[in-house]
């Protein structure tokens, strides 16, 4: 397996950096019984497949019977009238046999989308569940690749390849029941190359499962990287990293290329094999039988029935040769989508969560709390941090990059659990509460807004699902959206594009404002609101935001002290520790961090606070 680093080059590692269940080394078919729950809800329509599929071969068992008589009575002259009832007879086989396959073919392909459609359904639902130490180290293209070209993989297997599987081995049993019945001592001679042909299948099998897994694999890496790519173009072009872009990329593409085609080569071999295997018996078959014809001891039209029989054997065989390097594909496939639902997120709702006070009042505590982000288990990001937020207060968090402010929302949001400490939310610990009841308590203003390609209505209704036009329209108004969107020829219908990219930074910004706004939860969260803002649009939703904030607990994380000069309290943080506490004059005067801070954005006199704080949100 190859990686790609940072500086484009490529690393070749082993299959040890994969997922344990990718490591199995197992080449069975086992991973698709995953697939039977979801097979299970459509039993019916399962079931009326399989009907169908049977009529169909049994149709088609029946057409040898027609032949054998046709040549051994129906050139006869005092059996000539026989002739024609042979062939309406087949001629009623062969339509009995196109309808049972027409209704077995829409059956199976529609039970294939179904399934794969509720597969796909599970596996997003699941991902949604997952927390924040899973999204530290998978990769968004891999997890789409797997969630579209895998699942892509399994409809084929459970739609096509799985009727074509079942239609071969039931077509084959019958044939070999039925060359038996024609002329035992024949069979013989085929049915002691069949373990042997069996065998070659099974093992040439396994070799195209491995190869058919490890070509998902690089194929999913190389989607991986072109979705970041295309996610970041204007980054690559801005910094003409076009070229190393391409061969990073191409590079990624080449090595999908060659391990599907070490697994396409496998499955090549497999089917050759398996047909000369096959189609070698019937030729002996043949010689057999002829030279039983030339003594008397066969007729001619049971030799031709018995043939007719061991063709139909012998394609069944050789199709589930073919198709059964299709099956081990889906196996593969169904394999990393497993891998995917087997994750259980770390922070996962308790079995009796407890429900949170009603109404909320909107109390924060962080009671001893240390945590260590799971991507870097030996570097705290907190150690120990205790505070009190009481309802309806103000409290910001300045101090260094690094220090921790940041974490603390992660862990009051749950996206993580702390390591040591507990935190509370109106005198509940959260861990103990549902994580989504948490959740709803809180609104979150982030500095890196994420914007969907979706309409500016759709991306502020985000905040309330349920919201009417009106009250998004309005909290748009309130965060100062309404500036830009009503110049807009759509207004709040406008699309933004992918990622908001139509949209400036400031425009991002003051959209994830109103979704807070339209919120209403009890617990505000302002991670650098109005970092991306220009003066004036930042004076706008500042006062929007004051008036937001009454009657609400707001934390704020802010590096521009100006903007926090009014809280209640402000704690400094360093190296994952609250250093200092208090209000802007009082930290000015104690001389430790907050002082520097402010001496290196103010000048050693600083600001008149009164002043400052008539334009500050808090």
């Amino acid at each position: 397996m190859r990686v790609y680093n940072r500086d484009l080059s490529v690393t070749q590692v082993d299959h040890t950096s994969v997922p344990p269940a990718s490591r199995r080394g197992r080449a069975d078919l086992s991973p698709l019984r995953a697939l039977w729950p979801h097979v299970r809800r459509y039993k019916g329509r399962a079931g009326a497949a399989l009907v169908a599929l049977v009529v169909a071969a049994l149709a088609t068992l029946v057409v040898p019977i027609a032949v054998r008589r046709m040549i051994d009575f129906g050139f006869d002259a005092d059996h000539a009238g026989y002739i024609r009832q042979y062939f309406l007879v087949m001629i009623g086989v062969v339509g009995v046999l196109a309808a049972a396959s027409a209704f077995r073919y829409y059956l199976v392909m529609t039970l294939g989308e179904r399934i794969v459609a509720d597969l796909r359904a599970e596996v997003f639902a699941h991902l949604l569940k997952l927390d924040g130490a899973f999204y530290d180290h998978a990769r968004a293209g891999e997890i789409v690749s797997r969630l579209t070209a895998d699942t892509t993989q399994i409809k084929s297997a459970v739609g096509a390849s799985a009727s074509v599987a079942l239609r071969n081995i039931v077509l084959f049993i019958g044939a070999a029941i039925m060359m038996v019945i024609t002329s035992p001592w024949l069979s013989v001679i085929l049915l002691v190359l069949i373990p042997a042909i069996v065998v070659v299948l099974i093992g040439s099998g396994r070799g195209v499962r491995k190869r058919s897994r490890e070509a998902q694999d690089t194929l999913a890496g190389a989607s991986a990287y072109a979705t970041e790519a295309v996610g970041a173009m204007r980054t690559l072009q801005a910094n003409t990293a076009e070229d190393a872009a391409k061969g990073r990329f191409d590079g990624a593409v080449e090595h999908a290329f060659g391990a599907a085609r070490d697994a396409i080569r496998a499955r090549a071999l497999l089917t050759g094999v398996a047909i000369f295997l096959i189609f070698a018996s019937i030729v002996g078959i043949l010689w057999a039988g002829a030279n039983a014809v030339l003594s008397g001891s066969m007729s001619a039209g049971t030799l031709g029935q018995f043939v007719l029989y061991a063709v139909l054997a012998a394609s069944g065989l050789g199709q589930l040769g073919e198709v059964w390097g299709e099956v081990s594909q889906a196996a593969g496939a169904t394999e990393r989508i497993a891998e995917l639902i087997a994750e259980e997120p770390k922070v996962a709702t308790p079995a009796a969560p407890l429900a949170l006070p009603s109404p909320p009042a909107g109390a924060v505590r962080f009671d001893g709390v240390g945590f260590a982000y799971p991507t870097r288990p030996d570097i705290p990001a907190l150690c120990g941090v205790s505070f009190t937020v009481k309802p309806g207060e103000r409290i910001a968090f300045v101090g260094p990059s690094g220090g921790g402010k940041s974490t603390l929302f992660q862990l009051l949001l749950r996206f993580y659990d702390p390591s040591i400490g507990r935190i509370e939310v109106d005198g509940i610990d959260i861990a103990a509460a549902d994580p989504r009841a948490v959740r709803a308590r809180l609104a979150l203003v982030p500095q890196d807004v994420a914007i969907f390609a979706a309409s500016i209505r759709d991306n502020i209704r985000l905040g309330r699902p349920e919201a009417s036009d009106a009250e998004v329209e309005e909290a748009g108004r309130l965060a100062a959206a309404d500036e830009f969107v009503e110049r807009l020829p759509e207004r709040w219908e406008a699309m933004v594009g992918e990622r908001g990219v139509t949209l400036s930074g400031g425009q991002r910004q003051r959209i994830a404002i109103a979704r807070a706004i339209l919120r209403k939860a009890p617990i505000l969260l302002l991670d650098e609101a109005t970092s991306a803002l220009d003066a004036e649009s930042e004076t706008l939703v500042q006062q929007a935001l004051d008036r937001s904030m009454q009657g609400r607990t707001t934390l704020v994380i802010a590096h521009r002290l100006a903007t926090v000069l009014s809280a209640d309290r402000i704690l400094v943080m360093e190296h994952g520790r609250i250093v200092e506490e208090g209000r802007h004059a009082e930290l000015v005067a104690k001389g430790g961090l907050y002082a520097r801070l402010a001496a290196l954005q103010f000048g050693d006199n600083g600001p008149a606070a009164p002043q400052m704080a008539e334009a500050s949100p808090i």
